[in-house]
C-alpha cells in the first residue's frame, strides 16, 4: 500500500526484456530482497539491487496494464516505498495496481488526462485519482478524463511537470470507490447504455 507521495525522482538504466533497471538513492535505504517500490504508480518487487540501482523483473500482464513497456534509458520516474503504519498518509490509499493507461491532453500545471470510459464512473469531483503514482485531486470531470491542478513543487520532482500531449500515463482509481460499487452493486439499478458515469 502506498500514499501517491512521491519520495525519488530516479530514472531508467535499461530494460533488457523482463528486467527493469532504475537508477535511485533515497528507496534504497532500507530495501531488502523482495520489498516492494513503486513505479510511476506501479508496484514491482525488488530482485536485485546496488549502491544507486535496483532491478525489478516484470510480468506481461504488468506491461499490458501500464506504460513500463515504452520507458527507455534516462526517463525519469516517480518512486515511491510503501507506507509504514507509522507514517503519515499525506495523499491517498494507493495500491500501486494500475487501472489503465491514460493520455495526457493538456500539460501541467492545469494537467488534462485522457481516460476510458468504462472507469470514469470512480472519478469524481474533489476525489483522489493517481496519475504516475502521484495522489492528486480531481478539479473537473470531463466526457473523456479529467483535470487536475499541479502546483509547482509536484511539477518539480514529478515526471508530471514533463509530460507532453500525447504522453501514456498509469492511472489508478480509488480503490474504495470499486469496493463500495461491488457492495451496493445488488441493491443499484443497472447503468443506462452511453451512461459513463454513475450519479
Amino acid at each position: 500500500m502506498f500514499t501517491g507521495i512521491v519520495e525519488e525522482l530516479g530514472s531508467v538504466a535499461s530494460l533488457d526484456g523482463p528486467r527493469l533497471r532504475l537508477r535511485a538513492s533515497r528507496v534504497l535505504d532500507d530495501v531488502t530482497l523482495g520489498a516492494s517500490i513503486a513505479v510511476n504508480g506501479c508496484c514491482l518487487t525488488v530482485v536485485a539491487w546496488g549502491d544507486d540501482w535496483w532491478e525489478a523483473d516484470v510480468s506481461e500482464e504488468t506491461f499490458r496494464r501500464t506504460s513500463l513497456g515504452s520507458v527507455r534509458p534516462g526517463d525519469p520516474v516517480n518512486l515511491e516505498r510503501p507506507v509504514r503504519l507509522e507514517d503519515r498518509l499525506g495523499g491517498h490509499l494507493v495500491q500501486g495496481h494500475v487501472d489503465t493507461v491514460g493520455e495526457v491532453v493538456a500539460p501541467a500545471p492545469d494537467l488534462r488526462v485522457r481516460m476510458s470510459s468504462d472507469l470514469l464512473r470512480y472519478v469524481v469531483e474533489k476525489g483522489s485519482v493517481t496519475v504516475d503514482g502521484v495522489s492528486l485531486t480531481v478539479v473537473d470531470v470531463l466526457d473523456d478524463g479529467f483535470t487536475v491542478a499541479l502546483i509547482p513543487h509536484t511539477a518539480e520532482v514529478t515526471t508530471l511537470g514533463r509530460r507532453s500531449p500525447g504522453d501514456p500515463v498509469n492511472l489508478e482509481v480509488d480503490v474504495m470507490a470499486k469496493y463500495a460499487e461491488r457492495l451496493l452493486g445488488g441493491f443499484l439499478p443497472p447503468a443506462a447504455p452511453g451512461e459513463g458515469t454513475a450519479a
